[in-house]
């Protein structure tokens, strides 16, 4: 096997002279998205308490109306990539799911608590989310040099995750300056979704910087996406190592019946991983584009087959520190890294499509391997679905370590000679 210019074998080649700046284009798109979380994760934090003890909706009906949304996001995804490679218009798309997300809270504050308006603002603010991930996720690996790639989605990923922080706080000091009204929630929650709106108009580029953009009207490549050998790799290890996560809210479920706290406590430990991720993913990132991002993805997972073990012995105060730091590493080693290490691997003109392909993946994969705890769960019990869960996720650990492509996607290294 040859290894990469910087020696390497898995971290594309550093050109002589390269920029080490976060490119404009990124830091707007970060604000767009920090902007964004800050309004939909508003609404996120008090829509249960809305829903079910506001209109008295059931667990049950709740539970239907946000897993059938958050599972046609995942499709919809793909058609967001498809429309922003069409003509290459990325701006546009993206922009189109930004407002429709924003457009869906006006909708949550005309709706009067009636079930199907309530419905059809959902719908809304989970097709925009969709809509706009892919060609978001395209513009900024189009923004940068793809040897800097980690780094720049990890500032993406600090910023998003800072507005998701954010967002509950200003959704509760709103309830209380208003005397838990919720229609002033949704109200704050519309003006800072169309912010976000106008920062993209405003500050995000048309047309992305150095990554071989692709001109206005340019048409997506006719060769599938899936006839590209690393990308295909990637998109079976990430799907495989998806089906595998048994979910956050278990991981906090289990805590909390570990310890045996009050429910109440249970909106507060996904702000301790949050942090965490916020505080490691842009030095994760720049790691990933130093050693190798191959390296770094497989490495987040391990972080949470640690978290896994952690949960198989006795809960205590130290074991919930030390779950939600390693979820948190998870994430930060896995989120943006994926997508830098995938983007390389596709031509510029099908960027958001395979990006959209690569998400919707892992996505359904996720979505499965939940599914498949909580039944496991159910038929046999909780330590044994977790010693199953853990076993599960070492051996896909082992086999993605074995698909994932040695050599850096789209680099100037030589392939592996066996």
């Amino acid at each position: 096997m040859y290894l990469a210019a910087n020696g390497r074998p898995d971290a594309p080649p550093r050109p002589p002279g390269a920029r080490r700046r976060v490119p404009a284009a990124v830091l707007a798109l970060g604000a767009v998205s920090l902007v964004t979380d800050v309004s939909s994760e508003m609404v996120t934090a008090v829509l249960p308490l809305y829903l079910v003890l506001g209109l008295g909706l059931t667990p049950l009906q709740f539970g239907f109306l946000d897993g059938m949304f958050n599972g046609a996001t995942a499709l919809v995804r793909l058609l967001g990539g498809r429309l922003a490679d069409r003509r290459g218009h990325h701006k546009r798309v993206a922009g189109a799911g930004y407002l429709l997300s924003a457009l869906s809270r006006l909708g949550l504050l005309l709706a009067g608590g009636a079930p199907g308006a309530i419905a059809a603002a959902l719908a809304a603010d989970r097709l925009g989310k969709g809509i706009r991930t892919a060609p978001r996720d395209a513009l900024i690996s189009l923004s940068g040099p793809p040897e800097s790639l980690g780094r720049s989605f990890g500032v993406h990923r600090a910023m998003d995750t800072t507005g998701a922080l954010l967002g509950p706080l200003a959704a509760f000091a709103v309830l209380w300056a208003t005397a838990d009204a919720y229609d002033a929630v949704f109200a704050v929650s519309f003006c800072t979704g169309l912010l976000g709106v106008l920062l993209l108009v405003v500050y995000v580029p048309a047309t992305p910087g150095p990554a071989a953009a692709p001109r206005a009207g340019a048409r997506p490549p006719r060769r599938p996406v899936l006839r590209d050998p690393a990308f295909r790799r990637v998109l079976y290890a990430s799907a495989l190592l998806g089906a595998t996560t048994i979910g956050d809210a278990f991981l906090y479920l289990l805590l909390l019946r570990g310890l045996d706290l009050p429910p109440v406590l249970f909106t507060l430990l996904p702000l301790g991983a949050a942090a965490v991720y916020l505080l490691l993913a842009v030095p994760a990132g720049r790691i990933a584009d130093r050693t190798g991002r191959r390296g770094a993805f497989l490495l987040g997972h391990c972080a949470l087959l640690g978290a896994y073990a952690l949960l198989l012995a006795p809960v205590s105060a130290p074991t919930v520190a030390g779950v939600l730091t390693l979820l948190g590493f998870f994430y930060a080693a896995t989120d943006g890294v994926l997508m830098a290490l995938a983007a390389p691997a596709l031509p510029a003109a099908g960027r958001a499509g395979g990006l959209a392909v690569l998400q919707t993946g892992q996505a359904l994969a996720r979505l499965l391997g939940a599914a498949g705890f909580g039944a496991a769960w159910t038929l046999w019990g909780q330590r044994p679905a977790l010693w199953a869960a853990a076993l599960a996720l070492a051996g896909a650990l082992a086999a993605a370590s074995r698909i994932l492509p040695a050599t850096p996607p789209n680099s100037s290294a030589a392939p592996e000679v066996p």
